[in-house]
């Protein structure tokens, strides 16, 4: 099966799985970094990992225009249906199949709100499996936990892990989680959009080389990856 994904900037991506379009977290319209308008990106799926607007304030524009069904839990899938989207909600642990990928929600230590202060539900990341058997592991926003080894026992071809420090998991925690993980891959994300996330990354992938066994994958806002 074809995968491929496209750094947008902070943590949203466009994936590419055999022709099926999916977004992540599009953060586009007032993201300093952005790769892309909102207005021009296509998408059969959107998944979100929580309601900050740095990860969702662009979903409903783009859900309304392309068609597509907002993922995320159960809390932000009725906001996105209560706002005229087509939705499907989930929860921790759970999982789904969606035809050309299945999903399956996992734990993040975060928190998760709209910019209105009201509740957004539990945040996640997510686990792709595709039907030729990779596996993909989207942390979103989180805290290092001891859990990423679980996940890692699933096997991990490609892991996208937040570096930025402050508001996620930093540089050293990073590390650590790969260390657990054992991912084939690895792609930083949620960095150097703004001043207090910003960090060495070009320093980050260095260690990543010299002390784990993953690849680290870093792309410039708009780069394109294929598996």
């Amino acid at each position: 099966m074809s995968v491929q994904f496209t750094w947008l900037g902070h943590s949203a991506f466009a994936f590419d799985f055999n022709d099926h379009k999916v977004l992540l977290d599009p953060f586009l319209t007032d993201n300093p970094l952005a790769a892309a308008k909102a207005e021009d990106v296509e998408a059969e799926i959107i998944f979100l990992t929580h309601a900050h607007g740095d990860h969702a304030s662009d979903v409903l524009a783009i859900a309304k225009r392309t068609g597509a069904k907002v993922v995320s839990n159960f809390e932000i899938a009725e906001w996105a249906s209560k706002n005229g989207v087509d939705s499907h909600g989930m929860n921790t642990g759970g999982g789904y199949n969606f035809d050309f990928v299945h999903a399956k929600q996992t734990i993040a230590f975060h928190s998760s709100s709209f910019p209105d202060g009201s509740y957004g539900g539990n945040p996640n990341g997510f686990i792709f499996t595709l039907p030729t058997g990779e596996r993909i592991y989207f942390a979103g926003d989180t805290a290092l936990f001891s859990d990423m080894k679980l996940i890692g026992e699933m096997g991990i071809d490609v892991a996208f892990l937040p570096i930025g420090d402050n508001f996620t998991m930093g540089p050293d925690d990073a590390l650590q989680a790969i260390g657990w993980i054992k991912p084939k891959y690895v792609v930083p994300m949620h960095y150097n959009t703004f001043p207090a996330i910003v960090v060495d990354v070009a320093g980050w992938a260095n260690r990543v080389s010299s002390e784990t066994e993953a690849q680290p994958i870093v792309l410039d806002p708009g780069g394109t990856f294929k598996l």
